[in-house]
């Protein structure tokens, strides 16, 4: 991983004459797509903005939050609609990208997915041993198509700046130039700063798509051993069903 010294503390476009340890991210970043906006690969941070329409029907307003993240300075800006899949691709491609160190969440929240509050319980609370996001009032918050390392690896990367609900255009700016800063500066309830890059190799690799509908998966041993049966049976009657033709 090669290092770069960069000057990258952005104040609303204007450069100021600090150095930053960064690194180039993985080859293949962003490895996957989506609604997104790409910025500058060398940001601390990435803006992620609730979708609660069908995507040909987005509002002004939820474009104008993304434009605003990534013109205020976000690595990638974009939304996402999903507590599955959705926030599977985010996982992809930020652990791609060290430089990455807090994603910051807005927008309103999808009603029938409940993504935001996924979002939020697995940074406040990780996953079990089924892949499931834990905490949260999303009904399929599951994470089955990527490798445990993905997962923990954002965990221990990224930090969340929660704006949900109250993310204005002027405080996603805000938010973005805070965490750009050399030393730590008051954003809220927060304190943000840009701690250089995360010191491992990025991870790189696209959902393996072995669910494509999570919703429809067993989520527990006892759900896990009647599909078996089941399956068991219909094998049963396809033998016997041949041995009598």
């Amino acid at each position: 991983m090669r290092l770069h010294e960069k000057w990258c503390d952005v104040t609303f476009g204007r450069i100021k004459d600090i150095a930053m340890r960064k690194v180039n991210p993985h080859p293949d970043y962003p490895p996957e797509k989506g609604r997104y906006v790409r910025g500058n690969d060398f940001s601390p941070v990435v803006v992620v903005i609730i979708l609660n329409r069908d995507e040909d029907k987005i509002p002004s307003e939820i474009e104008d939050l993304v434009r605003t993240g990534v013109e205020a300075g976000a690595a990638l800006s974009g939304t996402v609609q999903t507590p599955n899949i959705g926030i599977e691709k985010i996982i992809c491609n930020v652990v791609s990208n060290p430089n990455i160190r807090y994603a910051v969440l807005s927008g309103p929240e999808s009603e029938g997915h409940m993504t935001g509050d996924a979002l939020k319980a697995l940074f406040n609370n990780g996953v079990d041993k089924n892949s499931r996001i834990i905490g949260t009032k999303a009904k399929h918050p599951l994470l089955y198509n990527l490798p445990r390392e993905f997962i923990e690896r954002l965990l221990k990367q990224v930090s969340l700046v929660d704006l949900q609900f109250k993310g204005t255009p002027e405080m996603i700016k805000k938010a973005v130039w805070s965490c750009y800063q050399e030393k730590p500066v008051p954003f809220m309830e927060y304190e943000l700063f840009d701690p250089g890059a995360f010191p491992d190799e990025p991870l790189s690799g696209k959902i393996t798509q072995r669910v494509t509908r999570p919703w429809a998966e067993p989520e527990n041993e006892k759900e896990r051993d009647a599909v078996k049966k089941m399956h068991d049976m219909v094998e049963m009657l396809k033998k016997k069903r041949q041995s009598q033709q």
